[in-house]
């Protein structure tokens, strides 16, 4: 018995002594890194609509092109937000509604016309759960480029074959009759010619509609004359439930200083000094009626209110992500 048993221990041990090695296993396995994205889309409620906030991507602005203070005081708002240097990263933002009765899409971001990091709508609606070809409406909030270039896919046909644009009648006025391109002058040229080519379809297959200040434009959607940055640049109230979600355009293109200082305004406002008072008006409203508010330049997805901080000055308070409820 003792035999055996020390027998055995000794086999153990040589079979021990005679197994190479094995190196330590990692304490854990390599991965490449991604450096991709997720889709750029965020979803919320506004009493019974489902709100889409659509990111078609971003584009650098130089920040000379802001206006109404001193370049010394825009790159002091701007450092405060940790956001200092020559240019501003400025996201380009549209909506999706869903009415449950129609779907309808504000704005349509820029295509490839401004370069590769914009031009993502279509990407990120079908990410999000929808289809072109669904879309009922679009409502144009202006006709700058960044707005309506997504109106037509990479062959120049409609985008959204199956539905109606609409855009107010003043900016129609202003944009596209063929003698304001002819009378433009040179370096505004191509702003008139992105806007007709981009509307060019819808309006010759009668698939084209103009508004007023204040029109009833779908159930539960009104437009809201905000003048300035275009001559009929307009927002849209969305009302559903008791709610309201104001989409306010291009109210805004600099969070980081247009609203401690809503006087600064940007090269491309038609009519600096009305941009600025519209502005003031918006952020007034929307601090006093509590206002849920959208815009297309503010940070992705471009939700939240607004808070007066001191007389003439206010602050941006964004939407905490949540889920959909």
């Amino acid at each position: 018995m003792r035999l055996s048993r020390t027998r055995g221990w000794l086999a153990a041990a040589f079979i021990a002594c005679a197994t190479p090695l094995l190196p330590p296993a990692p304490a854990h396995a390599e991965a490449p890194q991604v450096k991709t994205q997720v889709p750029g889309y965020y979803r919320m409620m506004v009493g019974s609509y489902e709100i889409t906030a659509l990111y078609d991507g971003y584009i650098e602005l130089d920040a000379k092109l802001l206006k109404g203070a001193s370049q010394r005081d825009i790159q002091r708002l701007l450092a405060r937000r940790f956001r200092a240097g020559d240019t501003l990263q400025t996201a380009v933002n549209t909506y999706l509604v869903n009415t449950g009765d129609k779907l309808v899409l504000i704005d349509t971001g820029a295509a490839k016309q401004f370069g590769p990091s914009l031009g993502f709508v279509i990407d990120h609606l079908k990410a999000a759960g929808y289809q072109p070809a669904q879309i009922d409406a679009v409502l144009l909030t202006h006709l700058h480029g960044d707005h309506v270039n997504g109106l037509l896919d990479a062959d120049g046909k409609p985008a959204f074959p199956n539905a109606t644009v609409y855009a107010s009648r003043a900016d129609a006025d202003f944009w596209l009759p063929a003698e304001a391109l002819a009378k433009a002058p040179q370096e505004a040229k191509p702003f008139f010619q992105m806007a007709q080519s981009a509307t060019a379809p819808y309006r010759e297959s009668g698939k084209w509609q103009t508004f007023d200040d204040g029109a009833q434009l779908l159930a539960g959607i009104s437009a809201v004359a905000a003048p300035g940055h275009t001559p009929g640049h307009s927002a849209f109230l969305i009302a559903s439930g008791g709610q309201q979600l104001l989409v306010w355009g291009d109210i805004v293109h600099s969070a980081a200083t247009q609203f401690e200082n809503p006087e600064i305004t940007i090269e491309f406002d038609v009519e600096r000094k009305l941009a600025s008072a519209t502005r003031q008006k918006l952020f007034a409203r929307a601090v006093r009626q509590k206002l849920l508010v959208a815009g297309m330049h503010l940070p992705f997805p471009g939700l939240g209110h607004v808070r007066r901080e001191t007389k003439g000055s206010y602050e941006w308070v964004p939407v905490d992500y949540a889920p959909v409820r």
